[in-house]
């Protein structure tokens, strides 16, 4: 008896928790991205109108996920079109444009947000990325430089001074800043095999 009754309570458990599940796209989608089944975590929204922002921006984050670049920046640009404040948009949209190597377009929707927020870390990384892709390397050691000096714990962009640092030709300067990296990242691959 006692089984029984948990066989059925087990049942009926997962019967709400399906239910609950198909009441709530956006539950289920997040659900389905931490399984890494994002045609499925994009497929749960498809009855929120296309003209949502926030399905948008999500529908952009699961298509770069899953590798549809393009799909990604077509979402990222009605996001944008919806909210042109949108910062997140504006963010979301720079990382399938870096994969499909789009650095001027990645450049400027870094510097979109940069001219509301200033200071905002993941526009300047994503900008300094466009700056190496670009070789311009004058540019990325000042631009890493000046970052530097407001995140000044931040190894990533001691890692941009470096490689600048050695572009340009000044090995003592980018072994300088690659042993900064170390201090706060002992044993950092890329810094270590530099110092070698």
């Amino acid at each position: 008896m006692m089984r029984k009754l948990l066989i059925i309570t087990f049942s009926l458990c997962i019967n709400i928790t399906s239910a609950h599940a198909e009441t709530d796209p956006w539950k289920e989608s997040h659900r389905l991205e931490q399984v890494f089944q994002y045609d499925s975590a994009i497929t749960v929204l498809k009855n929120i109108s296309s003209d949502n922002e926030l399905v948008n921006l999500r529908r952009g984050w699961l298509n770069y996920l899953k590798g549809s670049h393009s799909k990604s920046i077509k979402h990222y640009k009605k996001a944008i079109q919806s909210n042109s404040l949108s910062l997140d948009a504006r963010l979301g949209i720079i990382l399938p444009l870096l994969e499909q190597q789009r650095w001027r377009e990645a450049a400027m929707h870094s510097n979109k947000v940069l001219e509301v927020a200033p200071w905002n870390y993941l526009a300047h990384v994503r900008l300094m990325q466009t700056e190496e892709a670009l070789k311009q390397w004058e540019k990325l050691f000042k631009h890493s430089d000046a970052v530097h000096q407001r995140y000044p714990s931040d190894a990533t962009v001691l890692v941009y001074i470096a490689r600048a640092s050695h572009k340009l030709g000044n090995i003592k300067q980018a072994k300088y800043f690659y042993n900064k990296v170390i201090e706060l990242i002992p044993g950092h691959f890329e810094a270590s095999s530099y110092i070698k």
